[in-house]
This record gives C-alpha cells, sequence and structure tokens, in this order.
C-alpha cells in the first residue's frame, strides 16, 4: 500500500493513499463534522457538512468521498466553511421536530449536537414540512421519519452489513424518504443495525421508549449471553432494571449485535423466570431447593448410574452456543470426571 503525505490546516501527515480527506483527518485527530458518514461504511456525500478547501480546487468538496492525493493543501475551518455548515444545519432542522425534550435520543443526537455547537434553533426558515403517520406493526423498532434526515446510513448498514436489504431510498425530492416495499410494515430481522447508526431520533427501540435515557442509568460493560460469538454489549439500568442494550463501537464486534443481543433483555425481569433450582420428588412435584442440595442431589444419581451400569450409561449434551471455555470444562467433566467419551452438542449451526 502506498503513502502520500499532505498537509491539512498546516499540519503535515502521512497517510495510505487508499484514505479519503475525512477518514485521513480523523485518523490524526482532526475533526470535520458530518452526519451521513458511518466508520463501518461507504461514503455517500449526502450531508454536506464535511466540506473542506483544497488549495487549487475553486470550491469546497465533501471530505468524505474525495481520495487523498499527494501534497494536498486542505483547510478545514474557515469562515465560510462554518458559515457553510450552519446553513446546512438551518436547513435540515427546518423540515426537523423540535420536540428534543422528549425525544428518545437527546444527549446521544448527532443532529442535536452539531445544531448546539453552531448555535442553530432550527427557527430560520419557515414553509412546508413532511408528515409521516407512524404505522410500524412490529415489536422492536420504531420510525419517526419526520426526524429522518435522509442520511443513508439505515439504507447502508442493512445492505453492506447485513445484507438484508430491507429498507432503500423511495420516492424523488421533496417526497423522498426511506421506506419498505410497497410502504408495508418493516418485516426483517430486527437485527437492530439501523437503529445503531442513525444519527437522530428516526429510529429509536420500542423496548425502552420512556424507560430512562441519562439520569440515574447505570451502565455496565459485559459479554452478550446469547451464543459463543462474545459479542461485548453494554447494558444500561435503571432502578435494578435493564432499560437498553447498546454496544461500543470500538468493541471487537463494532456495535452491531443481532435482535437478540440488542432486543432479547426482557427475560431478565419476567415474572416466570426461575430463581432457585427445583427438585422433581417422587409425587411428581418440584420443589424449591438451594444449589447445594441441588448439585449433590444431580451427583449423587450420577455416581449411583456410573456404579450400577457403567460411565458410558452416562452421555452429556452441550451446547455450539456456549463460550469455548464453558464447552472444554465440560467434555472435560464428562471424560475425567465421568469416564465417558458421550459427549455431543444441540445445536447444528
Amino acid at each position: 500500500m502506498a503513502m502520500v503525505s499532505l498537509t491539512i490546516n498546516g499540519k503535515k501527515i502521512t497517510v495510505p493513499d487508499d484514505l479519503t480527506i475525512l477518514e485521513a483527518a480523523n485518523r490524526h485527530g482532526i475533526a470535520i463534522p458530518n452526519l451521513c458518514k458511518h466508520p463501518q461504511l461507504t461514503p455517500f456525500g449526502g450531508c454536506r457538512l464535511c466540506v473542506v478547501e483544497i488549495k487549487g480546487v475553486p470550491r469546497p468538496v465533501a471530505s468524505c468521498t474525495t481520495p487523498v492525493n499527494e501534497g494536498m493543501e486542505i483547510t478545514t475551518v474557515t469562515e465560510q466553511l462554518e458559515q457553510h455548515r450552519k446553513f446546512v444545519l438551518e436547513l435540515i432542522l427546518s423540515d426537523h421536530p423540535n420536540d428534543c425534550m422528549t425525544c428518545e435520543s437527546t444527549g446521544s443526537c448527532q443532529l442535536q449536537e452539531l445544531a448546539y455547537t453552531y448555535g442553530v434553533k432550527g427557527q430560520e426558515y419557515a414553509g412546508e414540512r413532511r408528515t409521516y403517520a407512524k404505522k410500524d406493526g412490529n415489536p422492536f423498532i420504531e420510525r419517526d421519519l419526520e426526524k429522518c434526515i435522509l442520511c443513508g446510513r439505515c439504507v447502508k448498514v442493512c445492505q453492506e452489513i447485513q445484507g438484508v436489504e430491507a429498507i432503500d431510498f423511495g420516492y424523488r425530492g421533496f417526497k423522498s424518504k426511506i421506506t419498505t416495499a410497497y410502504e408495508d410494515d418493516l418485516n426483517c430481522e430486527f437485527c437492530g443495525q439501523c437503529v445503531h447508526v442513525c444519527p437522530t431520533g428516526a429510529l429509536t427501540g420500542k423496548l425502552w421508549k420512556r424507560k430512562g435515557r441519562y439520569e440515574g442509568v447505570k451502565e455496565t460493560d459485559t459479554v452478550c449471553p446469547y451464543c459463543g460469538t462474545g459479542c461485548n454489549i453494554t447494558v444500561h439500568s435503571k432502578n435494578n432494571e435493564i432499560i437498553r442494550i447498546t454496544s461500543r463501537p470500538w468493541t471487537w464486534n463494532e456495535g452491531f449485535l443481532c435482535v437478540k443481543g440488542r432486543f432479547g433483555y426482557p427475560f431478565v425481569s419476567s415474572p416466570d423466570r426461575l430463581t432457585k433450582p427445583l427438585i422433581k420428588r417422587k409425587s411428581g412435584e418440584f420443589e424449591e431447593t438451594t444449589w447445594t442440595a441441588a448439585l449433590e442431589y444431580t451427583a449423587s444419581w450420577f455416581r449411583k448410574i456410573r456404579e450400577e451400569h457403567g460411565p458410558d450409561a452416562l452421555g452429556g449434551l452441550s451446547s455450539a452456543r456456549c463460550t469455548n471455555e464453558e464447552n472444554y470444562l465440560f467434555q472435560k467433566f464428562m471424560r475425567a470426571g465421568i469416564g465417558t467419551n458421550n459427549v455431543d452438542h444441540c445445536a447444528r449451526l
């Protein structure tokens, strides 16, 4: 891979020649405002906030779609560029609901953060506004198209990361919107990647609506319990109840999760969940007991069966959805502890 040298805001840097200006700037800690570019997605060039000036080029260019070249002299902050960015934000917010106080994404909305940075209140321009009725019948994702800024992130992540293509751009001009086939309710695998990359409150999870945003919310980094893949998740809890699951972008799974990892947490607080081990007595009734008593009871039956019928009378079923460490311990228990090689797993993935 060839390297090129260029200058950004007077700082000389050397980067691989397959980067864009925005990627090169980010790699060296130089912030350029943008809304449509996501690190894991291909460039779109839709928001026009990341424009920069290049010496010798007569007009500003989008840094997210412009590749670096040897000897470039780039300026990311000038009075003209800042006025341009503020003007673009004013136009975006002229057709955006001003309901930040009740929006689920307040505090994590990139549009809100940029509006704060540039002092834009969204009241500079009046005119026709897009209005859409909410009609999603799915149990996981709420789509508020009036808050959509047409950045294309949700479309790209659905196509490029998931390969599902459940949504796409529809119509033209002022009537453009993100839509499903035949404008039906969203019907996909509900992985929530679109919610993860959305920079506004246009896509949110129904399960965490009105459950809490930041005040009193505790964040705990852990590992998803659903399978052996081991995705890193962040559990958001309030009043000893899980209200949301997210994943940080610097984790090995890059913030992406499946439907179970992102939305499959209500079981933790389910009143039907067993909290103590049960032993089935001869009468057929289940009786609550302690973990010590349950393990001793199970071990006594293992010993009894092995002594009367031999170790091969026992077999063990583990799961391909457990971690490698758990499966290793299980097979070691069966082979070294019980004395049999009758070990298998139930998941044929």
